[in-house]
């Protein structure tokens, strides 16, 4: 369950909204400054921040430009809820980062709809992000510029088997019938058979195994087709 961190210097006000997200089964962490703010957002690292605009010491504009200067925070979701609602500190809200912005006094059900619809969206972006780059056991992949090494090398694959190492390594683990990529490597226009699925991954073999008799890399899962190996 997403965790999340409430940062407010009105203990009431934390306490309302930690026991309506408690209620719905998130998990709660809580914070009355923006010093302490931001040394728990590094240690307990949570999925979203209602962050208070004026807090003592580091005010939440200035907790929100700290958070979306780091790499490791940049993305952090934040909602501000402030007691001014003046467009101004809207504005400036938003265009330092902030995802959302809420005013007091609030509606404990909007927030709450407010923070589900933020944490939906997180959940369908990181699910549509694809690395760039992929490595494992000496095979480097850089999938932008289609460029594969294996132990410094650099090995020239076709098209085709470009394809078949794309779709293997960013879903190591997974077992694959042979229908199964059919589907997803050549696509529903183009007829190929199960036996051919064979020749081609024999043909990759062939150029990233040291031992296409013992691969490591894709493996065979007898009765059922191939994956690509566990990554621990």
């Amino acid at each position: 369950m997403p965790k999340i961190l409430i940062v407010d210097d009105e203990k009431d006000i934390v306490d309302l909204i930690a026991y309506n997200l408690e209620s719905e089964g998130f998990s709660v962490a809580k914070a009355y400054d923006g010093e302490s703010a931001i040394r728990m957002i590094k240690a307990k690292k949570p999925d979203l921040v209602i962050l208070d605009l004026m807090l003592p010491g580091i005010n939440g504009i200035d907790v929100c430009k700290n958070l979306r200067a780091h790499p490791a925070t940049s993305d952090l979701p934040i909602i501000m809820l402030t007691a001014k609602a003046d467009e101004v500190d809207k504005v400036v809200g938003l265009e330092i980062g902030a995802d959302d912005y809420i005013t007091k006094p609030f509606s404990v059900k909007e927030l709450m709809a407010r923070i589900r619809s933020i944490l939906r969206r997180v959940q369908d972006r990181d699910k549509t992000k694809s690395p760039e780059k992929f490595s494992h056991a000496g095979l480097e992949i850089n999938y932008a510029s289609c460029k594969v090494n294996i132990h410094g090398k650099a090995i020239n694959l076709s098209p085709m088997e470009l394809k078949l190492l794309f779709f293997f390594s960013r879903h190591p683990g997974r077992v694959y019938t042979r229908d199964q990529i059919i589907d997803y490597v050549w696509g529903d226009g183009t007829f190929i058979t199960p036996r051919a699925v064979d020749v081609h991954i024999r043909r990759l073999r062939s150029q990233i195994e040291k031992d296409v008799e013992n691969p490591k890399y894709i493996l065979t899962v007898r009765g059922f087709g191939y994956k690509f190996a566990d990554i621990k």
